[in-house]
């Protein structure tokens, strides 16, 4: 018999039990999730409700959905603040809405944990007999595998474009600029350039080589780029340490500096297939010095250990011209109220066709050489 339950926190899973399931993602590991249950940068009065999914036969956990309760619309990277008014202005509640996401990150990863269809089929359907008391349940950057049981489930899929680096073999950084068009290659060495004749040196820490000034100046880097955007960060510096304690060998941190001060930071999480690039920031303006720091430190570090893909993360056309390729991503939902089921629905077909011109479009422009190009 399966059993599913409810638990508000990870605390009442056994780690090695969760971890069996979610298997090598770094997000997904009881470490990361947990830590930003223990640091409350979720729960508590952050709008982030955890309300995950276990699924058990007899005592055995065989599968988990990471879920959230939300009270916004922050921290998604796939934007509902449009339904989210039009619910207001006929006088209806969105929120609270259920979530399944890695918070705060807008990587493809597993929602439904598990290791066959059947329980993943029976953690979404039950997902969705939560979400019947509220107003919706939205999926964000799921599997092929899981995008297909939420179309069998009556959900709607979303369609986004996100730019992800694919390493092709390149013996250095040389060799993957030696595929670039002429203008492009000169680009990039351009901006190499200036930020080495600027004095700028970089060192990239992993694991125990990552120190605790590191995370300070770090964290200060992460809250100036949140306050230049006008807006809040979402995580906090014991989060940082936590993950730095429980999981460095998934960390990469590039940490920029000039006549042996510190001027900018990059937080990268990896595995042995994926660089996912997540926060930066820097304390001096230096022309090239974003790129830097945040791509081109990144693209060696992969070419060097062999990682297949460097997801840039959202947003970011200007990643085309540094050898990012255009990547359709997804996203599940559904809808209590018909009526905006449905008008949903026709919009999400408008803009999956915008969609699909848009990539066409920026696969015209990027950076390769005609007889390179992916």
């Amino acid at each position: 018999m399966l059993q599913i339950g409810t638990i508000d926190s990870l605390s009442a899973v056994e780690p090695r039990a969760w971890n069996g399931l979610a298997g090598t993602h770094p997000m997904l590991q009881h470490a990361f999730l947990h830590a930003m249950e223990e640091t409350g940068c979720v729960g508590g009065d952050t709008g982030w409700m955890p309300c995950h999914l276990l699924a058990h036969e007899d005592t055995q956990l065989v599968g988990a959905m990471p879920l959230y309760a939300k009270w916004h619309s922050y921290g998604e990277y796939v934007f509902d603040w449009a339904w989210a008014d039009a619910y207001q202005r006929h006088g209806l509640d969105y929120y609270p809405k259920l979530l399944s996401a890695i918070p705060f990150s807008p990587v493809g990863a597993p929602k439904l944990l598990a290791r066959d269809d059947t329980v993943r089929a029976a953690l979404l359907e039950t997902a969705l007999k939560s979400a019947r008391e509220g107003s919706s349940l939205h999926v964000l950057f799921p599997t092929e595998i899981e995008r297909s049981l939420a179309l069998q489930a009556g959900m709607m899929v979303r369609r986004g474009v996100q730019f992800h680096w694919h390493n092709r073999g390149y013996a250095s950084f040389e060799a993957f600029l030696a595929t670039f068009s002429h203008d492009k290659r000169k680009k990039v060495r351009q901006e190499r350039r200036k930020v080495t004749d600027a004095g700028i040196t970089f060192a990239r820490r992993t694991g125990s080589a990552i120190r605790e000034e590191d995370w300070q100046f770090f964290n200060r880097c992460y809250r100036t780029t949140y306050r230049a955007h006008h807006s809040s960060p979402y995580l906090k510096l014991d989060f940082f340490r936590t993950i730095g304690e429980r999981m460095g060998e998934n960390l990469l941190l590039v940490i920029a500096e000039r006549e042996g001060t510190p001027i900018a930071a990059a937080l990268n999480i990896f595995d042995q297939q994926t660089l996912y690039g997540r926060y930066w920031g820097t304390t001096a303006f230096h022309s090239g010095l974003h790129f830097e720091t945040c791509y081109y430190q990144g693209l060696e570090f992969c070419i060097e250990r062999g990682i297949q893909v460097f997801e840039g993360g959202a947003q970011g056309e200007h990643k085309l011209a540094r050898g990012f390729d255009p990547v359709e991503t997804h996203s599940a939902h559904w809808l209590a109220h018909p009526q905006f089921a449905d008008a949903v629905e026709r919009f999400l077909d408008r803009e999956g066709k915008g969609i699909e011109q848009y990539i066409d479009e920026l696969r015209e422009h990027q950076a390769y050489k005609t007889d390179a190009a992916p």
